[in-house]
């Protein structure tokens, strides 16, 4: 289920906009599980794609492998994180920005709307994809993940309360955009408007349901409905 095409706008109501990164503005959620599971496999821990999306969608890093310990009592040998991290790099050196992406950002830039990313993703595996995806340049400095607030990822709140402190607005007067519970729980308890965004046609193992359980405000399908929730002119399908 997605918003009723009647949900009035937020424009207005908002001062600046604070954005997930995987799944959100780039298409980064897939390759990431296949090379979880393809190296995971070959160290000792056969999983299916599905199970493992589930497990850590919306996790940092350290809590994806806290998980597979509590859950599947395994531990990495030696080998294993170089050789994630090797293809990790690998796979994120060509990524495509999710549909629309890049009017969202331009439309805030051009109505003067503070906009920034807040991710869980490694500090330098963020930048690798805002700059593959060609979204670096719009999103400037104001790219943070968990090491700016003492490695506390989402689901808790102070990536967002830190990402719009630095953009100097109340994140009561934020909006979140987030395609994962944990996500959306980080905005919701930080106190922000949330937007879930599940883009059509690609790998979000939260659903709808999920999500408005979480606390979103409405759910969208496409960067175009979000544009128009956020009072931006809709850009043309291309």
């Amino acid at each position: 289920m997605t918003a009723p095409t009647h949900s009035p706008p937020l424009a207005g109501t908002f001062d600046a906009v604070l954005f997930d990164l995987d799944g959100v503005l780039v298409d980064s959620e897939a390759l990431a599980a296949d090379v979880w599971v393809r190296t995971l496999a070959e160290h000792g821990l056969p999983l299916a794609l599905n199970d493992f999306a589930h497990l850590a969608v919306g996790q940092t890093f350290p809590n994806v492998l806290v998980r597979l310990s509590d859950l599947h009592g395994w531990t990495p040998t030696d080998a294993f994180l170089p050789t994630l991290e090797g293809r990790f790099n690998a796979a994120f050196d060509s990524l495509d920005a999710i549909e629309g992406a890049r009017d969202t950002l331009r439309g805030l830039k051009d109505r003067g709307v503070p906009f920034a990313v807040g991710s869980n993703s490694e500090r330098g595996r963020l930048h690798m994809k805002l700059a593959s995806a060609g979204l670096a340049e719009l999103v400037g400095a104001h790219a943070y993940d968990p090491s700016w607030v003492g490695g506390r990822g989402k689901p808790e709140p102070d990536l967002y309360a830190f990402a719009a402190a630095q953009l100097g607005v109340d994140i009561t007067r934020c909006v979140v955009v987030e395609d994962s519970v944990p996500g959306a729980t980080a905005g919701v308890r930080a106190g922000a408007t949330v937007i879930g965004l599940l883009a059509t046609g690609h790998a979000h193992p939260d659903d709808t349901a999920h999500l408005l359980a979480a606390g979103v405000n409405r759910v969208v399908t496409s960067h175009a409905q979000l544009q128009q929730v956020l009072g931006l002119p809709v850009a043309a399908a291309t």
